[in-house]
């Protein structure tokens, strides 16, 4: 019976600690890049807040919308700006980790139906302890990149 008292207690003291990463999240403006027509793929973009006192990790995203979903970044290789999944997204405590356009993403790829301007998709986001999150991200149009400042001087000779 002692032994049953104990597992009972560490169970309860697991699923607290099991809540604690995505309790401690926030998340902000997620949004879906509406994807071209046919296009096979789109990315998720947010801000992730840790308002905790330690570290954590987001492991994995997962979605409806699209048949693989993967942690991605942009590296420059040799000049060349390349996609590449990453193992995790580190989230300092009392930090944020920015997923933007040209950096840190959810990559939605295997799109299972168009989507529209509006749609909302629901992504869940699962911590290194256990726990996650489900936000939901509203599909916008692109804005166009601002034209670097070197560039516009360029044109103004």
């Amino acid at each position: 019976m002692k032994q049953l008292s104990l597992l009972a207690v560490g169970l309860m003291f697991s699923a607290g600690v099991l809540a604690a990463a995505a309790d401690a999240v926030s998340v902000q403006d997620p949004v879906v890049r509406l994807a071209p027509p046919n296009a096979p793929a789109t990315a998720a973009f947010m801000v992730i807040k840790n308002g905790g006192d330690k570290d954590i990790k987001v492991v994995k995203a997962a979605n409806p919308a699209s048949r693989v979903t993967e942690l991605h970044t942009h590296l420059n290789e040799g000049g060349v700006m390349k996609m590449r999944p990453v193992p995790s997204i580190d989230i300092k405590a009392k930090g944020e980790a920015v997923l933007k356009p040209g950096g840190l993403h959810v990559m939605m790829i295997d799109l299972k139906a168009p989507m529209k301007e509006g749609d909302v998709v629901p992504i869940t986001l699962s911590f290194d302890d256990g726990s996650s999150k489900q936000v939901d991200a509203k599909v916008v149009r692109p804005t166009p990149a601002p034209m670097p400042a070197a560039m516009e001087h360029q044109h103004k000779h």
